[in-house]
């Protein structure tokens, strides 16, 4: 049985299943239960589930019984120890930060999936929460930050005279900065972008935006392409470098993330004084440590006249299409390892996508990164 609690996170408003996703498991062979009004908050009632073959059934129940649980949230901890030994839980998981879920899951020998885990592959690229996820919260930076703005973005050619474009950098070309690029250029900005690495030049190019070069010295990025850390000298250099660039921005938007640490500090508060009043700073890094001096996540600060927003949650701007792609991507994952003769999940532990997301197994922790960054704590 596949059990979907309601989430209980009180900013969140995506959920983890649409009704879509509950056909395909169902038409898999597996029996989908959903906690009364779990997909409330994204406009799905109950009956748009049941008539696609869930059933709806009460929420200490289905933790209880359930083969494998779906969320999108981690569990509050209190829960972990009421689901049955072997069964396996699957949603995001904080995996480098919150240890004591991790000790929670292996004590009750309770497998664990950490959907930040799922490997940046090809075929692992419909599985891919974290991607989909940040494609959306790219989008939402921008037009928060065109809100916010007392500017328009494009040119207008009027009676009253010319309106020149105004300038937007991004900081951080992956898959929100990509994005936000493609959306401040729809939206008529003059846009500029920068990233460690040069391998990115190219996409940002074809979106239509400038790729500002700023020499930090030997870069590169990891397999699953995130960008390597940058020593503390090469962050030096490339503050300096984004210094000119940022004073004569109307809008900044930072998405710099290093996978598994905290962000790094990129925008400081002499960059922000440099910037004229009235000028906004969107830090989509906000929740993981913060790219920008001062930034709060879920607050919007005023810092030397700047409009400086923390992002928080972003993707649930937009609930009803991040739900839909957030589920899409559990319904390929659990498709993808389902075994149609026994109706259950089939556990390749050779195959490298299971390998790298199901990081408890059997009542211990398999995933050697995260074993790295415990020892290190």
């Amino acid at each position: 049985m596949i059990f979907i609690p309601k989430e209980v996170y009180p900013k969140e408003t995506r959920v983890p299943i649409v009704p879509d996703t509950v056909k395909k498991l169902v038409k898999l062979g597996a029996e989908v239960c959903i906690e009364h009004d779990m997909g409330w908050s994204c406009g799905y009632s109950d009956a748009q589930y049941t008539e696609v073959g869930a059933k709806v059934i009460a929420r200490e129940d289905g933790l209880k019984n359930a083969d494998i649980v779906l969320r999108l949230r981690k569990p509050p901890i209190e829960e972990i120890k009421l689901m049955k030994k072997g069964s396996l839980h699957i949603s995001y998981l904080e995996p480098f930060f919150d240890f004591a879920i991790q000790d929670e899951f292996i004590r009750n020998e309770v497998n664990a999936i950490s959907m930040e885990m799922i490997p940046r592959t090809t075929l692992a690229q419909k599985m891919d929460a974290l991607s989909s996820q940040a494609n959306l919260a790219g989008y939402v930076a921008v037009i928060v930050a065109a809100h916010r703005l007392p500017m328009v973005f494009p040119m207008m050619m009027t009676p009253a005279g010319t309106l020149k474009p105004i300038r937007i950098f991004i900081i951080g070309c992956g898959v929100a900065g990509l994005q936000a690029i493609a959306t401040a250029k729809r939206l008529g900005a003059r846009v500029e972008a920068f990233d460690t690495r040069p391998v990115v030049e190219e996409q940002v190019l074809s979106l239509g935006a400038k790729f500002v070069k700023i020499d930090v010295g030997p870069t590169g990025q990891t397999k699953d392409g995130y960008a390597l850390e940058l020593t503390e000298e090469q962050k030096q250099k490339q503050r300096e470098g984004m210094k000119k660039v940022i004073a004569q921005s109307d809008v900044v938007i930072t998405t710099a993330q290093v996978f598994g640490k905290k962000a790094p500090l990129l925008v400081t508060n002499d960059m922000i004084k440099a910037m004229r009043p009235g000028s906004v700073i969107v830090d989509l890094a906000a929740e993981t440590g913060g790219n920008v001096e001062g930034s709060k996540p879920g607050e919007e600060v005023i810092i030397d006249n700047v409009i400086v927003i923390g992002a928080e949650n972003f993707p649930g701007r937009v609930a009803v299409h991040a739900s839909q792609m957030y589920s899409a991507n559990l319904g390929n994952l659990v498709e993808h390892f389902w075994n149609k003769e026994t109706k259950s999940f089939n556990y390749k532990l050779e195959d490298e996508i299971l390998n790298g997301c199901l990081i408890i197994h059997e009542g211990k922790l398999r995933n050697e990164l995260i074993q790295k960054a415990r020892s290190s704590q």
